[in-house]
């Protein structure tokens, strides 16, 4: 016999155990919404008054989705903090109505078990899995400025131990199934095709679970107020060292957990729905979830209105450096694509091939899959030096140095050698695209594409279309970047495009600081606590100072005396400083030592010998106003000047550029959101202010101060 309502049905068995299954009408995968609160409370009073069932299993109907987490955008209708906690309160109410059934509760999970869903499976009694690739678990909350409110903070450290729990809270990650299993989060890992058989017997098995061992360091630890007091004394001082306080979620996530922990789960219960209450209504949550919303929105724009992408079979690399071997190994690793990589060289070949193996030997190490499988995907990869066997080529990302006749040699060798069909790509970071496109017959086939380094572990890309361009192929270029797991935007073209567009009037800024007489600590210190992952001294270490000697007379060409870099950095290529590649340049680079490393020594030391090669005296700035401010409004007049000029086509894929691609801190919720909250006139009036001391390099762009005298925002 079945009973259902709109999402949940259940259905009792004649040996007694009955299936709760969650199957959101309308929707590709489940989430949780307030409005079930009355369903599942109803059908959950029926399985307790109903003798003949002996045994309840939650599954879902979806085909690769348990519930992937609570619907967020209900947490936009709540304009007070106590409807946020209501919601959680809610949650603990329905929950503990679960976990307090008489009979043996076990969660079947297949697909997405996060957030919201985990909390589910928490107050199940058992909890099974399946094996399968989609398969996920995590409490990602903390990634949204939120603390699980639905028990997450008290189930979870009761059944893996605090530390463990504290380590999945804080960093959102989400354990693959065998992890799962092994931190005993689940009490069985299985095939998908024997799922539910498995969950009925750990039913028959009865409530009772076996315990995972804890040694000796945990036992200690967390059985013991004093041991707790040292474990929760360390979270907190990770988290203040990696957030810069920045961030208040992680710190409720600790002081909730330690209450549950030392005066028990009616205390814990109650802090964490207060908390989750007060989180939601912080502007650093509001701005989290605006990129959560942002993302989703963008994954099912194609680029191009009205254009359908080609179909995406073979992809061609051309070049075989970082950025050639980042970008082939990302196409054959998350978009299963063959891809063929061309080099002049065999030795460029050799690099671009062993770079990919390295990359994928790394998941394998970390039992993301099996060496098998590794080998499945290299096989996807081959490599020429000649232009042989790229025929068939859908798609062919080039990826040479920032030589325009070199490009331009580059079109004219694909449009030879491919298909009249076949897309070229682009992956210069200054160069305007039109220009490289002037080498084209066929022009509307070219396009950028502007990856980040490193290309795996960045998830931006540009999607550059000139004038030209047409829009199938801004589709299949978008479909392409989807495919290799990135985050595309699309750019119109222009030198620097956007993200480097912003970033050069950043960096040029902290170089000015730098020459004033602000020491390089200093100005890498303001930055990071700022919210920044690493300083704009370091960044430049980072992307190579040759090449920001490459690309600012670029953008100083195309976009004005604004953009002119410091000659004194000239300097620095005369003595040979290109930074981190050749272990010289505003830091010095060594492999750590033993020593160094028990002694807990930086890895990278200011080199002061650079301040004697710039000419300057550290210490000695006149300026003793906000480092950062100065840098980062530069970056926020530039990227007004870009929406200005439709460089970007919204303030949305602006915010989402700058955080994606260069680390704007996520908590602003990008460079628009941040001067909404700044306020436009507040904005102008520091601009005006360094306008005066430094001259028009901080003139307003004409629409900032058009938005100031209007008093508009760019979100309403």
């Amino acid at each position: 016999m079945t009973t259902s309502n709109n999402t949940f049905s259940l259905t009792r068995r004649e040996d007694g155990i009955a299936l709760l299954t969650m199957d959101v009408p309308g929707e590709s995968m489940n989430t949780l919404k307030a409005e079930f609160v009355p369903q599942m409370t109803e059908l959950l009073a029926e399985i307790r008054n109903d003798n003949s069932i002996k045994g309840l299993v939650v599954i879902s109907g979806k085909k690769d989705s348990f519930v992937a987490g609570a619907d967020i955008s209900m947490l936009d209708a709540c304009d007070t903090s106590e409807k946020a906690s209501e919601l959680s309160a809610a949650g603990h109410k329905v929950f503990a109505e679960l976990e307090n059934l008489p009979m043996p509760v076990v969660a079947a999970i297949h697909g997405a078990c996060l957030g919201g869903g985990l909390e589910l499976a928490l107050a199940c009694h058992k909890r099974v899995c399946s094996d399968g690739a989609k398969t996920q678990l995590g409490l990602p909350e903390v990634q949204l400025g939120l603390l699980p409110g639905s028990g997450g903070t008290q189930r979870l450290p009761k059944l893996i131990g605090i530390a463990k729990a504290l380590d999945m809270m804080l960093t959102g990650k989400q354990l693959r199934p065998k992890q799962a299993l092994k931190l005993g989060l689940v009490d069985d890992v299985v095939p998908s095709t024997i799922l539910l058989e498995a969950a009925i017997k750990l039913v028959q098995a009865g409530k009772s679970r076996k315990p995972r061992k804890r040694n000796m360091q945990e036992l200690a630890l967390e059985t013991s107020h004093v041991g707790r007091n040292i474990l929760f004394d360390q979270a907190l001082k990770h988290v203040e060292r990696k957030t810069k306080g920045n961030y208040p979620a992680p710190l409720r996530i600790i002081e909730t957990v330690r209450i549950g922990a030392d005066e028990g789960m009616a205390a814990g219960l109650a802090t964490e729905s207060r908390y989750f209450g007060e989180l939601v209504m912080t502007p650093e949550s509001a701005a989290l979830r605006s990129i959560f919303f942002a993302t989703t929105e963008m994954k099912k724009e194609s680029g191009a209105a009205d254009a359908k992408p080609r179909a995406l079979n073979k992809a061609v690399v051309l070049g075989g450096g970082l950025m050639g071997g980042g970008i082939a190994s990302v196409t054959v690793s998350k978009a299963k694509i063959p891809v063929r990589v061309k080099d002049i060289s065999q030795q460029g070949l050799s690099n671009a091939l062993s770079y990919a193996y390295k990359l994928l030997s790394k998941g394998v190490q970390r039992r993301h899959m099996t060496a098998t499988q590794r080998d499945q995907l290299m096989s996807l990869m081959s490599s020429t030096v000649d232009y042989v066997g790229v025929k068939d080529a859908d798609i062919v990302v080039e990826a040479v140095f920032e030589d325009l006749n070199l490009k331009h040699q580059m079109v004219q060798d694909i449009e030879r050698e491919c298909s009249e069909h076949t897309v070229f790509a682009s992956n210069t970071s200054s160069l305007p695209i039109g220009q490289i496109a002037k080498a084209a017959s066929r022009p509307e086939n070219v396009i950028g594409l502007h990856y980040f380094s490193p290309v795996e572990k960045m998830p931006l890309v540009e999607v550059i279309a000139h004038e030209k361009t047409s829009p199938e192929t801004i589709a299949t270029t978008v479909a392409f970047a989807r495919k290799q797991g990135k985050t595309p935007i699309v750019v119109r073209d222009g030198a620097g495009f956007y993200v480097n567009r912003i970033l050069a009037l950043y960096m040029n800024e902290a170089a000015q600081l730098l020459l004033e007489g602000n020491d390089i600590e200093s100005l890498d210190r303001s930055l990071v606590k700022f919210g920044f992952p690493v300083g704009p001294i370091t960044l430049l270490d980072e992307v190579g100072i040759d090449v920001g000697a490459k690309i600012a007379p670029i953008l100083e060409q195309e976009l004005g005396a604004r953009f002119k870099a410091p000659a004194a950095f000239d300097r620095l290529l005369g003595d040979d400083r290109k930074g981190r590649k050749n272990g010289r340049g505003f830091y010095l680079y060594s492999k750590p030592k033993l020593l160094d490393r028990l002694q807990r020594k930086p890895q990278k030391q200011v080199d002061s010998s650079v301040y004697k090669v710039l000419g300057i005296t550290p210490g000695t700035s006149s300026e003793y106003g906000n480092l950062a401010e100065r840098c980062v409004v530069q970056m926020l007049n530039e990227a007004v000047r870009c929406l200005e000029e439709g460089i970007i086509s919204s303030a949305r894929d602006g915010d989402i550029g700058a955080i994606f691609g260069i680390g704007f801190p996520p908590f602003l919720g990008g460079p628009f959101r941040y001067i909404d909250s700044l306020g436009a006139a507040n904005l102008v009036t520091i601009l005006k202010g360094y306008q005066q001391h430094y001259g028009d390099r901080f003139a307003p762009a004409p629409m900032l101060e058009l938005m100031a005298s209007e008093q508009r925002k760019f979100y309403r």
